[in-house]
């Protein structure tokens, strides 16, 4: 269970995220946040990209700027904005997976894409990926 800290009903902000492993040829990694149990499909939460290749470490509550120093970028969420917006499901339990992507380039994107414009980017440069599903329910 997500703890509520890292929701609409908490901080909302961002949680931690650590890995490992950095498979050979990663230009960059990507990462994407999305709700598939939402009213209207799949809600996306988070878009970010051409993190450095170096990076095994997301600290709690990354900044929400369009990009970084360090060439990160953050797309736009489907709440609209830019960065990490928490889950906050209407009702019942919903289901949060943070997907992780090495890629083989770093991307051509401008900061503010949305998660279809990533998607078809990242299409032909995986050489890697990750998944680690949360869940979250609303208290009542």
């Amino acid at each position: 269970m997500i703890p509520a800290h890292y929701t609409a009903d908490g901080e909302d902000v961002s949680p931690p995220l650590d890995w490992s492993y950095i498979p050979d040829g990663t230009k960059s990694f990507a990462i994407l946040c999305d709700d598939p149990d939402a009213p209207g499909g799949s809600f996306c939460h988070w878009v970010i990209y051409n993190i450095p290749p170096n990076t095994v470490h997301f600290p709690e509550a990354f900044p929400t700027f369009n990009s970084l120093p360090n060439g990160t970028k953050q797309g736009t969420n489907d709440f609209g904005s830019i960065g990490y917006r928490g889950p906050a499901p209407p009702s019942g339990v919903h289901r949060y997976t943070f997907k992780l992507y090495a890629l083989s380039a770093v991307l051509d994107l401008e900061p503010g894409a949305k998660k279809a414009q990533l998607e078809k980017m990242v299409l032909r440069r995986i050489v890697g990926e990750s998944q680690l599903t949360g869940k979250y329910q609303r208290s009542k």
